[in-house]
């Protein structure tokens, strides 16, 4: 599931309902969103499980509820029944992975430093060493920042379709632009994923997400969700 800005009780600009711990909000206000997540999808607070987010490739495997976020990574993968995997993003990629199969889930951040390192290949390899077949792994790539809003410099464009074919796009503005969706898509289909899935939003332009760019750098964070629930189905 991915959360929109609604429906939280966080004051402007985090308004409402931001579930990011690190952006300025009052820790009081983010942490009844948390709350209210964990009662949307039905599970106790403590089983859902983040990231301290840092723009890396490191993939970590969680086998139970963690008392605080797991340190300095960019994607988790489990097995465990019942444990919620959040991503935290406001422009970047959050992909959700799964093996309905084998029942293994990851949820990964990828904004444009981690999905230039690897860090969707590092999610799949540790998903594939804790059980998950490729070629049975589905994938969703959530809302984030698109191409045709997200301009950056040549250089940069070059460097990163370099290391993500098919990110280098033209911005609305005819400008040189990035659209890593796209590069994470190209990224996934060489994998061997046959089920991919994009949620079509662009953060910048949709006024019910949050967005870095578009609200300045003082804005809340969206939530990306994926758990296996007890009976098996993710």
């Amino acid at each position: 599931m991915i959360t929109t800005r609604e429906g939280g009780v966080s004051a402007p600009p985090y308004d409402s309902f931001n579930l990011g711990g690190r952006v300025g909000d009052d820790p009081a206000a983010v942490a009844a969103n948390q709350r209210r997540l964990a009662e949307g999808i039905g599970l106790p607070s403590d089983r859902l499980v983040w990231m301290e987010q840092i723009h890396g490739r490191t993939a970590t495997v969680v086998d139970g509820p963690r008392p605080e976020a797991v340190e300095a990574t960019d994607a988790l993968v489990t097995a465990e029944p019942g444990l919620a995997l959040v991503v935290l993003t406001a422009d970047c990629v959050p992909a959700l992975l799964a093996d309905p199969e084998a029942g293994v889930v990851a949820a990964v951040h990828a904004g444009r430093v981690g999905a230039r390192v690897g860090v969707l290949v590092s999610a799949l390899k540790a998903m594939r060493e804790a059980g998950a077949r490729l070629d049975r792994v589905e994938a969703l790539l959530g809302p984030a920042a698109c191409g045709e809003c997200y301009e950056v410099p040549r250089e940069m464009q070059a460097d990163v379709e370099e290391h993500l074919p098919g990110s280098a796009c033209r911005t609305r503005r005819g400008t040189t632009g990035l659209d890593l969706r796209a590069g994470m898509w190209e990224q996934l289909a060489q994998a061997g994923i046959a089920r991919i899935g994009v949620d079509p939003r662009c953060t910048i332009e949709s006024p019910e997400l949050f967005s870095h760019r578009r609200d300045g750098g003082r804005t809340g964070r969206l939530g990306s969700v994926i758990w296996i629930d007890p009976e098996g189905d993710e």
